[in-house]
């Protein structure tokens, strides 16, 4: 790395960082109870830190409520971190997705995993089981996404060789016919509006009534797929110099393709699990980070789930409070933010090719 590069870096961080921190307290801090950033610290301090501590430096226990500690630790801050998280993961999948495919265009949804996501959490709620516990719906959503992939894997590998292009036809055909059986559910229990409206919602993207349990079945996985996409960083930099580059200076080409396609699932399915349907992150926030810092995945993969948590807390942030007291979608956010970035992105392409 260049010390251009370096201090491009280095400035990317030193901005994003703190940003992340002051959007996150402001997330918390914003809503119908406004509350000082002053008593968030207080909440965190009592929550995070031994009381021995606390005590030892002469800190007012009574300065903190019941109704603080409600608000702020068991309904603000586990909706924040699930923003945060599922930001992070989205952005980590489209920028594999974007190197895999050599493609600035690709995004998550392409293989078909989004759409089998949201059909495990359809089902979750048109059987009645997501009225029964948190569980049953994100638990479904992940099996959903893994099931799409190995459909699509099915579909498009020969002989041991699995084409990028066959596999993006066999997402892209696998991903319409998995939305159609969704919409087809959907259509089925329209009458019953309490479940139509829970899954016209859920499929819309939000983090309403997110809780420490959604946190904690979205951030491991996260938390893994960004590992496993660290780890397979370098394989990902020589598949975007061509499959038979790669495989000259020594990468198991098939072998990394389904690594790399795994990982996309675990990021992917682990997202719309706890936030539903929350396009363009994916899309959006790579390709700025790689026209930022360029195209090496150890620096465009970190980068990318820095930059997604921090875009997903604003995005959250505005859509609980742009129109109160009604909270628009979280989905719908995203995709006002991303629609024209997308436009942009595809006339540049087109622009680029015919030259």
């Amino acid at each position: 790395m260049t010390s251009r590069a370096r201090l491009r870096l280095g400035l990317f961080y030193s901005l994003l960082l703190p940003a992340l921190v002051v959007a996150a307290v402001v997330a918390v801090g914003i809503g119908s109870t406004p509350l000082p950033w002053q008593t968030i610290l207080r909440v965190c301090a009592v929550k995070l830190l031994p009381h021995q501590w606390l005590a030892a430096i002469g800190f007012d226990f009574s300065s903190v409520t019941a109704t603080d500690q409600l608000v702020v630790w068991i309904i603000r801050i586990p909706r924040v971190l699930v923003a945060a998280v599922v930001g992070a993961g989205l952005a980590t999948s489209g920028a594999i997705m974007q190197g895999l495919f050599r493609n600035p265009l690709a995004e998550p949804g392409l293989m078909g995993i989004g759409p089998g996501a949201a059909l495990g959490g359809v089902l979750a709620f048109v059987t009645g089981w997501g009225a029964k516990s948190v569980l049953p719906v994100p638990l479904l959503s992940m099996a959903g996404a893994l099931a799409a992939l190995v459909l699509v894997y099915a579909m498009s590998t020969r002989g041991g060789v699995t084409p990028m292009s066959t596999l993006l036809l066999a997402g892209v055909a696998s991903g319409s016919f998995v939305s159609a059986v969704t919409s087809l559910l959907l259509t089925l229990n329209v009458a019953n509006w309490q479940i139509a409206q829970e899954v016209i919602f859920w499929m819309m993207g939000g983090l309403d009534a997110r809780t420490w349990t959604h946190f904690w079945l979205c951030a491991p996985f996260v938390g893994l797929g960004l590992c496993s996409g660290l780890l397979s960083a370098r394989d990902l930099d020589l598949l975007m110099q061509g499959e038979e580059t790669a495989a000259s200076l020594g990468v198991d080409v098939e072998s990394a393709k389904r690594v790399l396609a795994v990982t996309v699932a675990i990021l992917t399915g682990s997202a719309v699990a706890v936030a539903g349907m929350v396009g363009f992150v994916g899309l959006l926030v790579p390709h700025a980070v790689r026209l930022l810092l360029g195209p090496s995945h150890r620096v465009v993969l970190p980068a990318s789930a820095v930059g997604g948590a921090l875009f997903l807390i604003v995005c959250d942030l505005v859509a609980r409070t742009i129109h109160p007291p009604t909270e628009i979608r979280l989905g719908v956010i995203t995709a006002l933010c991303g629609g024209p970035f997308f436009i942009v992105l595809l006339l540049r392409h087109y622009r680029e090719a015919s030259l």
